[in-house]
């Protein structure tokens, strides 16, 4: 096994189990799922390999966290931001990063809310429950964007610290 393969799953995988204390400690929407996609996207030169470990990552730790009904949004979700991450991979830069993780924040925000206002039953499937079920999510969507943003911080900013220690991890995967 290639040991920038090792390096950059591993490195998802932590984050994903992350996730574990984050859920413990109720920081709701401070997650790394973001992060995991974009960073994959970015650094797995193998696109199905790129799709496969952050989803597998995300899969572990919901079986330990818990399903519930909304994981489907979630998950097409993480595909979609995966996709806008491959837009990183000759432009890993910090300027980049930031902007796609911001986009990618915006997403999940607007896929999540709308599918809870779709299929929960708690708002009434009008302009004024768009509206409102909207307004509910803000105080989520700003732990979504800091925990994005820190996530991205800590993969590929960790990443780039430990290839400049390792020169062989620069080589593609």
């Amino acid at each position: 096994m290639n040991s920038r393969f090792l390096v950059l799953t591993v490195m998802i995988l932590l984050a994903a189990l992350s996730r574990l204390l984050t859920n413990e400690l109720h920081l709701w929407n401070f997650t790394p799922i973001a992060a995991i996609a974009l960073f994959g996207a970015a650094h797995f030169t193998d696109k199905r390999i790129a799709f496969l470990i952050p989803a597998v990552a995300m899969l572990i730790t919901d079986a330990i966290i818990g399903f519930h009904p909304g994981m489907w949004d979630v998950y097409l979700t993480l595909l979609l931001i995966t996709f806008m991450g491959f837009s990183l991979r000759n432009n890993i830069k910090v300027v980049p990063i930031v902007a796609v993780s911001l986009l990618s924040s915006l997403l999940f925000f607007t896929i999540t809310n709308f599918a809870v206002w779709m299929g929960s039953g708690y708002y009434p499937l009008d302009w004024s429950g768009l509206t409102t079920c909207f307004a509910a999510g803000i105080p989520f969507f700003g732990n979504t964007v800091a925990g994005d943003l820190f996530y991205c911080g800590v993969l590929f900013g960790g990443y780039e610290l430990i290839r400049k220690a390792r020169p062989e991890l620069a080589k593609a995967v």
